[in-house]
């Protein structure tokens, strides 16, 4: 029976450290670490390792059960497929115990109040974004297509919407925005072309 912990955190500037140190402190023989959103559980590769290896009888260790998921769905999945393995779930900073079930309510709530803490993050993020394009601070992402470029195109080569794309390994519906035009129908294409 072998003790695993796991820890993340959200972002690259984010330290592993403290919870390196509490899962050691809680007696895990192999630690698994990464830097991921706990959003989705897509792309969480050693979140993924320690799911497979887990065996009958291991125990896995999180510091608190948001490293673990963040939506209670997700939370739900993992403690579902622990369950089925015989594989107990703990927290250091928790009273979580998935044999009980009063434990599992406990986990249930911890797991509705860290999918409500990110869907407040995610309000908050919103909020500030919407006041900051209200002062005129927040531009968005930079556009990736070369206007100008595009117009060149089309005005000095005579190129069409479908072969300056193809030039500038953009898709035809940016062209045609950069253009101020709409895409022509289907059927129209086709006749032209015919």
């Amino acid at each position: 029976m072998t003790v695993y912990g796991y820890a993340r955190v959200s972002s690259i500037d984010q330290d592993l450290r403290i919870q390196n140190a509490a899962l050691q402190a809680a007696g895990c023989q192999v630690i698994r670490a990464e830097k991921a959103s706990g959003a989705r559980r897509k792309g969480r590769e050693e979140l993924e390792v320690l799911l497979t290896f887990l065996r009958a009888g291991d125990t896995l260790v999180v510091t608190r059960v948001d490293r673990l998921a963040r939506s209670l769905k997700d939370l739900q999945d993992i403690v579902h497929e622990l369950k089925a393995k015989g594989v107990a779930l703990k927290a250091t900073e928790q009273p979580v115990d998935t044999g009980s079930a009063a434990g599992k309510a406990f986990l249930d709530m911890l797991g509705v109040f860290a999918e409500f803490e990110s869907n407040l993050r995610r309000e908050r993020q919103m909020e500030g974004i919407k006041a900051a394009k209200e002062r005129g601070v927040y531009k968005g992402r930079k556009p990736s297509i070369d206007a100008a470029e595009v117009r060149r195109l089309h005005a000095e080569e005579k190129l069409g919407p479908a072969a300056i794309a193809r030039r500038l390994g953009i898709g035809r519906a940016s062209v045609y925005r950069v253009l101020g035009r709409q895409p022509e129908p289907a059927a129209a294409v086709a006749a032209a072309s015919g």
